[in-house]
């Protein structure tokens, strides 16, 4: 049996503060917790939203670099330009805030100080790349140089954007710093590193055995990192941006933004709570709900979770509903590239219609596997279903009381057997979206609340009162009364979804502050109160608006593939013996899973006609392990053997790469005996 609460804290992943937000951000993340949120609140529950901007990191400080500005004045833009859009969205935050703020500065500080007095860190020194030029460490992005697998002379310190390897800095080839285009070289340097390994045994318990109720999406990536074994993790690095490190001899190193970020939701409730911080965090009465996005399932599931276990006084989430992705005209989001819809864009071309995108990615969300947007898809659901069934039942019961009871809310008589059947569809309404709400399906929350107005649709389109006008004005006063009270309970239950509309119907009926415990009921309306003269709550989006933003996105393509050529340019020439060289054969994929602390990484085991081998490749990011079981690949087969993240691979899977970066590995037309020679 589920736990009750005496008060729920919501927190909010917080977006990174170099750049606006887009449609993804708003579907995977701030409606479904605003959603969440103004659900409680209309029941009258104990609930506060917590958000933020993250301000840290190496990514700020590149931007910064870029614009010759300082990052604070970076972050400064990004965070109005974000908190502005989240407002204009409805999304109510109790408080958004920052973790910039000195409120911050302190409590992170003060965190990681309680952790290192208890010793709970593992100090190492590791040797890290130094630029003598700049004076400063090198954070992995700062370190170009020769990919050691494809020879991309391009090649960032953490990463080959060209095979999509993940790498050390020390694997690059010639490595160069971005800063001064000098050389680095090797200095050690001293880290404190979270101990995540001591508390597998925590970990495995408190979610693979006491929270088997979490989505299957969360449930699902945090066993597989809890199966691969966890190692400890930096908690701090070699910056001059972030919180500094509060121990003596660690100048010129900060908190790892990943340590540092999920203490916003603390500090932030503090500035908002300054006396009553305590109850949302350290009292077990407090239920703790982390929204965010797939990207962040091991930050709050894993990490931040050990971080508040070995401080020891806090509460742990009690459920992490995090979305997957949502992808663009059936395209990845990619803000590098401007493929994305701009929360402050979208405003500007359609003004007002905050609900309109807020109902469409609700409907479409993306809740346990990625999911689509399209614009076309956008005018559908609009005009079909916000104006053609919702819209329009609100606007014909308000018509047809203001042209028959002069815009009063006429006096019910008695019911039919088809008015009572009607009424009992809708009681359920309240239990059923509640069931919904509460294990966090709004997808399927919105349906049936959409449902609600198709019911009262149908109805008007049976009982016909504009017909029944000349004979029984009784009958029509009954019908109209229901229709209107069906309109209530819309303005009810249409609350948490679309704001907006929902305040709009509710202005037109005149009845006052939604109240959730009176949905189903067929008196929320008084007898001879008035109704205000119909105004449209949506209006139909015609094709030239979509047409436009349709081209928009064609032509933001256009623009990528002329900045970047389509195909890679053609290497130097080799010649033919060394190509001879090359032994590339076919292989079946017998097994295939994800390599440990690799985000893009799989490792696949190659039925090659001998005695089989192991190949890790850097495809994790465009093919799930169960997609290359069975499948046969193309593999250079005499590679010579090389550990990557502790896996000895050997050989190397062709594939394919497209102008967006997308990579498909390359395969026969037909299968053949594993083994066979490509030539």
């Amino acid at each position: 049996m589920e736990k009750k609460y005496k008060r729920t804290l919501v927190t909010t992943a917080l977006p990174y503060a170099n750049g606006p937000v887009h449609i993804g951000h708003l579907a995977g993340v701030y409606v479904p917790a605003d959603i969440y949120t103004r659900y409680l609140r209309l029941k009258g529950e104990d609930v506060i939203m917590i958000g933020g901007s993250d301000e840290h990191g190496v990514p700020i400080t590149i931007k910064a670099r870029k614009e010759g500005v300082t990052p604070q004045e970076i972050v400064d833009r990004y965070h109005g330009i974000i908190k502005k859009s989240f407002e204009e969205f409805g999304i109510s935050f109790d408080i958004y805030s920052r973790t910039t703020s000195e409120i911050h500065r302190k409590t992170a500080s003060d965190f990681f100080r309680t952790l290192y007095d208890k010793g709970v860190f593992i100090e190492k020194t590791s040797e890290q790349y130094y630029d003598t030029e700049a004076g400063q460490f090198l954070a992995d992005r700062y370190i170009t140089g020769t990919c050691p697998h494809c020879k991309n002379e391009h090649a960032y310190g953490d990463q080959c954007e060209a095979c999509g390897t993940s790498l050390n800095a020390t694997d690059l080839i010639n490595p160069k710093s971005t800063i001064s285009g000098s050389a680095p070289v090797l200095r050690e340097t001293k880290h404190w590193y979270l101990p995540l390994d001591k508390y597998e045994g925590f970990l495995r318990e408190w979610i693979l055995e006491g929270h088997k109720e979490w989505k299957t999406n969360v449930y699902g990536q945090c066993k597989s990192w809890l199966d691969m074994g966890l190692q400890p993790r930096a908690v701090s690095r070699d910056l001059d941006w972030g919180v500094p490190v509060p121990v003596d001899g660690a100048e010129g190193k900060v908190l790892y933004v990943w340590f540092d970020a999920p203490i916003g939701y603390i500090s932030n409730t503090k500035e908002l709570l300054p006396d009553k911080w305590k109850l949302y965090w350290k009292d077990s009465e407090t239920k703790l709900v982390h929204f965010i996005g797939k990207d962040n399932i091991v930050f709050h599931c894993i990490v931040f979770p050990t971080m508040l276990k070995a401080e020891g006084s806090y509460i742990l989430p009690e459920n992490v509903p995090a979305n997957e992705f949502l992808n663009l005209e059936g395209d990845k989001i990619s803000t590098s590239r401007n493929w994305a819809v701009w929360l402050h864009e979208y405003l500007r071309d359609f003004p007002g219609k905050q609900d309109v995108l807020r109902y469409v990615l609700t409907a479409n969300a993306p809740e346990t596997k990625d999911n689509d947007f399209t614009w076309r898809d956008f005018q559908a659901r609009n005009n079909n279903e916000l104006v053609a069934i919702f819209g329009n039942f609100i606007n014909r019961s308000i018509v047809l009381t203001h042209k028959y009871f002069e815009g009063r809310v006429p006096q019910r008589g008695e019911l039919t057997d088809y008015d009572k059947s009607v009424l009992e569809e809708f009681k359920s309404i309240k239990n059923e979206l509640e069931g919904y709400l509460d294990t966090y399906r709004f997808r399927d929350a919105l349906r049936e609340a959409m449902n609600l107005a198709r019911i009262g649709n149908k109805y008007l389109a049976d009982t016909e009162p504009w017909k029944l006008a000349k004979t029984d004005m009784g009958r029509v006063a009954t019908i109209l009364n229901i229709a209107l009270q069906v309109s209530a309970n819309l303005a009810i239950v249409f609350e948490p979804f679309l704001p907006f509309s929902a305040a709009k119907l509710r202005k037109l009926l005149n009845m006052g502050a939604a109240e959730w415990d009176k949905i189903g009921s067929i008196d929320i309306l008084a007898a001879g109160s008035v109704v205000e003269p119909a105004e449209l709550l949506f209006e139909k989006i015609d094709d030239a608006p979509i047409e436009a933003q349709v081209k928009k996105l064609h032509d933001t393509k256009l623009e990528n593939a002329k900045a970047e050529p389509s195909v890679a340019p053609i290497k130097e020439c080799v010649g033919f013996e060394d190509f001879m060289k090359l032994d590339i054969r076919v292989g079946t994929v017998t097994e295939c899973c994800k390599v440990p602390k690799a985000d893009k990484l799989l490792q696949l085991k190659i039925d090659d006609g001998l005695k089989g081998r192991t190949i890790v490749s850097g495809i994790a990011k465009h093919y799930k392990p169960e997609e290359l079981v069975g499948k046969q690949v193309c593999f250079i087969a005499n590679l010579e053997p090389r550990k990557l993240k502790g896996v000895l691979s050997e050989g190397m899977i062709l594939s394919a790469e497209d102008a967006d970066g997308k990579l498909s590995v390359v395969s026969p037309a037909a299968n053949v005996t594993p083994g066979s020679e490509v030539k």
